[in-house]
């Protein structure tokens, strides 16, 4: 059976109130964690984090991106995971030390949730704090798509060091009456018997199969998740407008070239002072320059 790709697919319960959707990262995640020699704990912790950031963004129908961030005091320090409505991924972490086996809390600490939604016209940002209440990301997001959406939530994730992948279950308003009180507690329950190697290895329809093949359920294409990191030499080169010619003159005094790191896709990006020139005079020899890999 050739194993899924990088997806998200969309279910819906017939006559019931309820949808579901299933995310796959394979090639995504490579795309993460091979820039980045990650502690397994850290690393499954932020598979987990991407494949949440997946099904959220699909959830909350984003016209824009959503940032995740995890902010910790303990050996982990920070979790970041951005994820557009077109389902473009990046990711990164920061740590201290050697990360062993440990609940969520005890990694990161007297730490906190931030969720960030950034439309894509221009209007209003939305950041929401999070408390950091449950032992996992799915504990901590299913409060919060709770309290945000008020609509019940269930996320189930899983990573390892080839995949990660989870599914979400969410309970609509019910459109009048329904002879199927516990359908929700059913869906769920079934739901909880999901193991890890399910989540990174079966196909979505196989899933849904397995799970609830006594239901009526309609299951959508799937759409396509990419990785995509929004970093460019052109933005580095703002950024360096921004701090201002001065500063940027004293820098390369000293240091002779200015190198920017991207932290998510671990891109370099090398300035000297004639692409210094460059830049303040706005110049096409900005985008021809040094980039390191």
């Amino acid at each position: 059976m050739k194993k899924p790709t990088d997806s998200l697919s969309r279910f819906l319960f017939e006559h019931l109130p309820l949808r579901g959707e299933i995310v796959r990262l394979d090639d995504v995640w490579q795309h993460v964690i091979d820039r980045h020699d990650y502690p397994p704990v850290l690393r499954d912790m932020m598979g987990e984090l991407c494949v949440a950031a997946v099904l959220l963004a699909a959830t909350l129908k984003l016209d824009g991106s959503m940032v995740l961030q995890v902010h910790g005091k303990g050996a982990v320090k920070l979790l970041v995971v951005e994820c557009s409505g077109d389902l473009e991924l990046r990711a990164t972490a920061k740590w201290e030390g050697d990360l062993t086996q440990g609940r969520l809390q005890d990694l990161v600490g007297d730490g906190r949730f931030v969720i960030t939604l950034d439309p894509k016209d221009g209007g209003q940002a939305y950041q929401g704090i999070v408390p950091l209440e449950g032992d996992s990301i799915a504990d901590i997001l299913q409060g919060y798509m709770t309290r945000s959406e008020q609509l019940e939530t269930r996320l189930w994730l899983a990573a390892d060091g080839t995949s990660a992948g989870g599914m979400l279950l969410q309970r609509l308003p019910e459109q009048g009456e329904t002879d199927d009180e516990d359908a929700w507690g059913r869906a769920t329950k079934l739901a909880d018997t999901l193991k890890p190697e399910e989540l990174l290895d079966l196909p979505a329809a196989e899933l849904v199969h397995r799970l609830y093949h006594e239901e009526d359920i309609r299951m959508f294409d799937a759409q396509p998740v990419v990785f995509r990191c929004t970093c460019s030499r052109d933005s580095v080169a703002n950024m360096l407008r921004m701090i201002g010619r001065e500063e940027v003159d004293e820098i390369l005094a000293e240091r002779e070239e200015i190198e920017v790191h991207c932290e998510f896709c671990n891109e370099r990006y090398v300035f000297d002072k004639v692409d210094a020139d460059a830049v303040f005079v706005d110049v096409p020899a900005v985008t021809a320059s040094k980039t390191l890999h």
